[in-house]
């Protein structure tokens, strides 16, 4: 069997399966359902000074038939007290002791603070903390939160501060609420980072109630910007997760948690692909339940068993060499639309797309009561839209046409062109 279980930055996981500071980390009774499950790990929702939630917290964008695409919230850290946090975390690392625990911590900016809240939970016994630089609403008009993790300088000092007492290993939760997330990685690393997780949620207003012109989630008639999760923010995630794996002047080389939209096996090995070493899953678990851990664990055990992979070190990373910038891409790489039409179901949808949105390289003809359609291969571009919206699997393909061209790139076209050695790329002509 392939070998799930994690070391990051020195704390043991069974797998890689973690619960994200949220909701469904709210208590020990929650946590200790989890890992009877099979979570390897969870991150305690965030704890520090007693606030009071609003009702209501949450709203939902649906799409077609997808329940919950993306989802908001305008919730806040824990309202539990400190108190009865401390002693269900003490609790619960005594109950699973190889099960990976840490809490979530976010008090004001005062060193003194952070010192005693980082002395408490320790004392508890859990396993690592994590640093809250990443909620956007409600406590960063607070000064905490997202306040801290766009500033670079408040990321680095904060985690100066409670590296100065931590005995655990130290981890940066951080906000995409921000133009460029290396700068704020690179701050906390600077700062004595032990490690890195995100995404935190994205600013935002779901929806607006169209009969009363409240925007949801409503409070009695009005609403706030809140934070933004689920399936739809995956590819924002992604992005930023390589983006601070591959970056270069990184201060140093720390582990990553990756959060946003995870809620399969695969999902999870995208994440890993790109870098991280452990996952964090929030609102699946909120829309369908613990349980949903099962499916994780057996489908990551398989594919690593389909690609010969022995455990999890062997492909965390992989895939971080195959992003680059646009400008190193092969300009003579060539690719081309082909519609079976075997299987072809004469729906038009291709055409549509390519005639109104695209490049016009999809020609329609009339045969009898049918519309049949053939690519133009002179003008396609191979921009893929048309395999997209095909609803037929495998009906569009797209076929190698480079022909043994040499690789040729926009920054070696543009060396070649100022040496005057190459001429100049003329424009397709479209039919």
């Amino acid at each position: 069997m392939p070998d799930l279980s994690i070391n990051f930055c020195g704390i043991k996981s069974p797998n890689p399966f973690w619960l994200a500071s949220a909701p469904p980390t709210n208590s020990g009774y929650q946590i200790a359902r989890a890992f009877d499950a099979g979570w390897g790990g969870a991150v305690w929702k965030t704890i520090g000074e007693t606030i009071v939630n609003v009702s209501s917290r949450y709203s939902a964008v649906h799409y077609a038939n997808q329940k919950v695409m993306g989802l908001n919230n305008i919730e806040l850290i824990t309202d539990r007290s400190l108190e009865d946090n401390l002693r269900e975390i003490r609790d619960i690392k005594k109950r699973y002791p190889n099960h990976a625990l840490i809490v979530s911590l976010m008090v004001e900016s005062k060193r003194e603070t952070w010192h005693e809240v980082v002395k408490r939970t320790e004392d508890t016994g859990c396993d690592g903390l994590e640093l809250n630089f990443g909620c956007p609403h409600g406590m960063s008009e607070r000064g905490m939160g997202s306040a801290v993790g766009q500033v670079p300088d408040y990321a680095c000092q904060i985690t100066e501060w409670v590296k100065e007492v931590a005995t655990t290993p130290v981890m940066i939760k951080l906000t995409p609420n921000i133009t460029d997330i290396r700068y704020i990685a690179r701050a906390a690393v600077r700062g004595g980072a032990d490690a890195l997780s995100m995404i935190n949620t994205i600013n935002s207003i779901t929806s607006i109630d169209l009969d009363t012109f409240v925007p949801r989630p409503a409070v009695r008639g009005m609403t706030s910007h809140g934070g933004y999760c689920g399936p739809a923010v995956k590819p924002i995630a992604l992005n930023m997760v390589h983006s601070v794996a591959a970056d270069v002047d990184m201060p140093r080389r720390v582990p990553i948690s990756g959060i946003g939209g995870i809620q399969s096996w695969s999902d999870a090995v995208e994440f890993m692909l790109l870098g991280a070493t452990s996952v964090q899953v929030c609102t699946a678990v909120m829309h369908y339940g613990f349980r949903i851990v099962e499916g994780m664990i057996e489908g990551m055990e398989n594919w690593m068993r389909e690609k010969g992979f022995a455990k999890t070190t062997d492909f965390i990373g992989k895939s971080l060499a195959r992003v680059a910038d646009w400008g190193d891409l092969d300009l003579n790489y060539s690719i081309k639309a082909n519609i079976n039409q075997q299987t072809c179901i004469h729906c038009g949808l291709c055409y549509i797309a390519c005639e109104d949105g695209c490049h016009q390289s999809i020609r329609m003809e009339r045969r009898g009561e049918t519309n049949y359609y053939e690519v133009k291969e002179e003008t396609c571009v191979g921009c893929n839209m048309c395999s997209i919206v095909c609803p037929v699997e495998g009906c569009i393909t797209m076929l190698d046409k480079t022909n043994g061209k040499p690789e040729m790139s926009w920054k070696q076209y543009q060396k070649l062109l100022t040496e005057g050695k190459i001429a100049p790329i003329q424009p397709p002509v479209h039919v």
